[in-house]
This record gives structure tokens, C-alpha cells and sequence, in this order.
């Protein structure tokens, strides 16, 4: 993989992650200029603190107008082709790129988010991708964890998929994003509540404890190799929920090993291509799948990588609403069991 760092029009940071000729080996390099007129960016959010429960809010206004569903010849993650208009990637093709959003929810030096477009090809998705595609995103993954973390504000990075209109997705082009979180999210800070105790009751982490049940007790497992596992959660709260881990103590994607990250690449896609056929007559599940890391600084220890992909999809045609008791309260119902989603997942296996 080559790594090429650019600016586009505005200032935005833009780069290139090439896994082709000429740009792996260096005979052709990344020089095309973003030509736009881009106006300057006014992109200013701030945090508030929600004094009732203790969670952070992000109040970026500059959101409110974003792109959204736009035609196919005006979408903004393709490359910029002769005849068409410029697009947020100047280059006429490319592999793997990654942006800094245009219209981000922390700004300002108060964290980071940035577009990750998996292939120039608008048609395709992830679970498309080859394996040496996979790899480069990977990579990308990878690389980007790294230099977000090394920013003052950052708290933890996080990359993650949202697919499909039905979740409220607003670009159908295959792509992804990562946030550099200024403080922890509710979720994280739950999370390392818990394996704080569990530390200070076992003097071992709660991560690996759960995987290692998971492995021992096998109803839950869904696939497996030598360096991963995946496997439905005793308590999932979605219809379809699975959770991939690496079988090693591992804080995020930059501390993964050669080898974890080749297995990687097979096992996500595997995996993704289990949720396409998880619903009888869905070509394409909707979901959302999110890379949990190691908080950055304080509690690092308590955290360890691995996957949450979940999809608000309960049957063909049906989605799980959030209602009364889950908006409202918090509390989680789900219509179907852990088991059952493990089931469908090993029996659609490829």
C-alpha cells in the first residue's frame, strides 16, 4: 500500500491509500489540484454537557444542510471524471481515500471526522470489495487510528459503516467515516465502568473473558480462525447483532499484526456477506458496523478492540422503530433470541 497526502480547495486534508500501478510502486504519483471554487469552510460545533444524564452533545448547526441522496451524476465520492463535474476526490479513479468531511460534527480542534470511500466503484459495497481491497481499507483503518490519536482533544477513535436508506443513510456510495471523539462516548464510558470492576474483582479484562466464554460455550459462534472469532452477544439488543473480536489482547487496529490483519480481511468479509443473506429476499442489509477501540489516555487498559455490527432490520420490509421504552427510557427489547440470529448466521455461511 502507498500512502499520498493532499490538500483539496478549501484546506481539507485528502489522502490517497493505492494498493495498483502505478501509484504502489511510485511511477505514477497523486498530482491532480482540486480546481472548485470550494467557499471557506464555516464549520464551527461546540459540546455541551447534558447535565441529567452526564453525556456529551455535539450542537453543529453547519449539518442541518448537508448533502443528501443526491443523483448519480452528482455524487460527491466519485472520482472526478472529463465532462463531469469535480467531486470531493480530484483523481479520475483511486482505491481506498480518505477526507476530512465536509460538513463534520466535531471541528474547530474539538476532535475530528473524516470520509473513508472504500472503491471508485458507486455500485459496489464492502462486502464486494476482494480481499486485497479489504486489506487497504484495513490499512487505512489502521493508519488513520494512529494519527487521530496523536491530536490533543482525542478521547478515542472510532471507524464505522452506515449502509442503507432505511437507517438514514445520505450517500449510497460505498463509504465509511471515522470520528476522533473529544471525550468518551456514553457507551465506551459504560464499558470501561464495567471492565473496571470486573479488573478489580478478577484482575482480568472483561473483553477477553466474554470472548473466551463465547469460544467455550459455542452456541453463540457464528465463524472463526486462528486469529478471530465472531459471535452473537448473550444480551444483543438488535434483531441482528454480532460482535468480531481478535483472540488476542489487542487495544486497536494499529496494534494488529500482519498476519491479524490479513485473517481480518477474509473473516470481515465472510462475515458480511453472511448479513446479506441473513433475510430471505434482501440483496443488501442495512446496518451499522462500528470499530470499539481502546480509549486514548486514561483507561486505555480497560479497553480492547473489537467489532459491534448490528442491523435495525427485524424481517424483509420490517424495521425495529425505537419507541416509548427504548427512545425514552433506555430500555432494550428484543423481538427475537442471541441464539437464533447465531443459528441464521452459520447456516448462510458461504
Amino acid at each position: 500500500m502507498r500512502k499520498t497526502s493532499t490538500r483539496l480547495a478549501d484546506g481539507r486534508e485528502l489522502i490517497y491509500f493505492d494498493d495498483r500501478e502505478p501509484y504502489l510502486s511510485g511511477a505514477a504519483t497523486r498530482e491532480v489540484p482540486d480546481t472548485r471554487a470550494l467557499p471557506a469552510r464555516d464549520t464551527v460545533s461546540e459540546i455541551r454537557l447534558d447535565v441529567l444524564t452526564g453525556e456529551y452533545v455535539a450542537i453543529a448547526a453547519h449539518r442541518m444542510n448537508r448533502t443528501y441522496m443526491p443523483p448519480a451524476e452528482e455524487n460527491p465520492l466519485a472520482p472526478s471524471r472529463p465532462g463531469e463535474p469535480p467531486t470531493e476526490i480530484p483523481a479520475a479513479d483511486y482505491d481506498v481515500v480518505v477526507f476530512e468531511n465536509r460538513f463534520p460534527t466535531f471541528s474547530g480542534g474539538n476532535g475530528r471526522c473524516e470520509v473513508v470511500c472504500f472503491t471508485s466503484d458507486p455500485t459496489g459495497s464492502f462486502a464486494t470489495l476482494s480481499e486485497r481491497r479489504a486489506r487497504t481499507v484495513i490499512e487505512a483503518w489502521a493508519d488513520r487510528t494512529a494519527e487521530l490519536s496523536a491530536l490533543p482533544a482525542t478521547r478515542q477513535v472510532v471507524p464505522f459503516e452506515n449502509r442503507g436508506e432505511e437507517i438514514g443513510v445520505t450517500l449510497t456510495h460505498p463509504h465509511g467515516q471515522i470520528y476522533a471523539y473529544p471525550y468518551l462516548p456514553p457507551r465506551t464510558q459504560a464499558l470501561v465502568r464495567r471492565a473496571r470492576e470486573h479488573f478489580e474483582e478478577t484482575g482480568r479484562s472483561l473483553l477477553a473473558d466474554v470472548l473466551a466464554a463465547e469460544r467455550e460455550a459455542g452456541e453463540r459462534m457464528v465463524l472463526g480462525g486462528q486469529a478471530w472469532s465472531a459471535y452473537v452477544p448473550r444480551a444483543a439488543k438488535w434483531p441482528l447483532e454480532v460482535h468480531l473480536a481478535p483472540h488476542r489482547d489487542v487495544p486497536d487496529l494499529t496494534a494488529l499484526t500482519d498476519a491479524e490483519r490479513a485473517e481480518l480481511a477474509v473473516l470481515y468479509l465472510e462475515l458480511l456477506r453472511r448479513v446479506d443473506r441473513f433475510f430471505p429476499g434482501v440483496a443488501r442489509t442495512p446496518y451499522i458496523a462500528a470499530w470499539h477501540q481502546a480509549p486514548v489516555g486514561a483507561d486505555r487498559e480497560l479497553g480492547r478492540l473489537h467489532l459491534q455490527l448490528f442491523s435495525l432490520m427485524r424481517a424483509p420490509g420490517r424495521m425495529k422503530f425505537l419507541a416509548g421504552s427504548e427512545s425514552a427510557m433506555g430500555a432494550w427489547i428484543n423481538d427475537t433470541t442471541p441464539e437464533l440470529i447465531a443459528r441464521r448466521l452459520r447456516a448462510v455461511a458461504s
